[in-house]
């Protein structure tokens, strides 16, 4: 009697110590993906250089908790351009530039990138794209590869 009860004792203590590691790494696996979505979040709007793009009334560029990178931009004529996709689909990133000045060219597997024009003088678009360039400022390499690592990371997780 006293054996089976230490028994069921030992095995409710070693449920609850599985319990209790499962949770743990379940909220530090989403811990690490959020700050992980937040960071490259944060990386790609304070690295979009808009200078070059003088009719350029507003832009939004962000990381969501879906994994999506979305890029807008409105012109000043009223002209929108959307870009979007998700990092399921993510292949490679290409830097061209300097330090200073550059462009981020994401390459998806296929033409999963979506690409749609409102107010168009020439008709409103809805078209897929392969690659999908992003002009930024201050970009060491450091950075690149931190970058590059982090949207790796959560394309794995997808």
């Amino acid at each position: 009697m006293f054996k089976s009860t230490f028994l069921g004792a030992q095995r409710l203590c070693y449920a609850m110590i599985l319990v209790a590691v499962i949770v743990f790494y379940g909220f530090s696996w989403y811990n690490d993906r959020q700050e992980t979505i937040n960071w490259s979040d944060h990386c790609l709007f304070y690295a979009y250089d808009s200078s070059g793009e003088v009719n350029l009334k507003k832009w939004d560029i962000s990381l969501t908790n879906d994994a999506f990178i979305r890029f807008r931009k409105t012109y000043l004529n009223g002209r929108q351009e959307y870009f979007s996709f998700n990092l399921r689909r993510f292949k490679n990133m290409d830097y061209l530039g300097t330090t200073t000045r550059g462009t981020i060219r994401f390459k998806t597997m296929g033409q999963d990138i979506i690409v749609q024009t409102y107010n168009d003088r020439k008709g409103n678009v809805d078209s897929m794209s392969t690659t999908l360039s992003i002009p930024v400022k201050n970009m060491e390499a450091e950075r690149l590869d931190s970058l590059y690592n982090a949207l790796a990371y959560l394309k794995k997780l997808r």
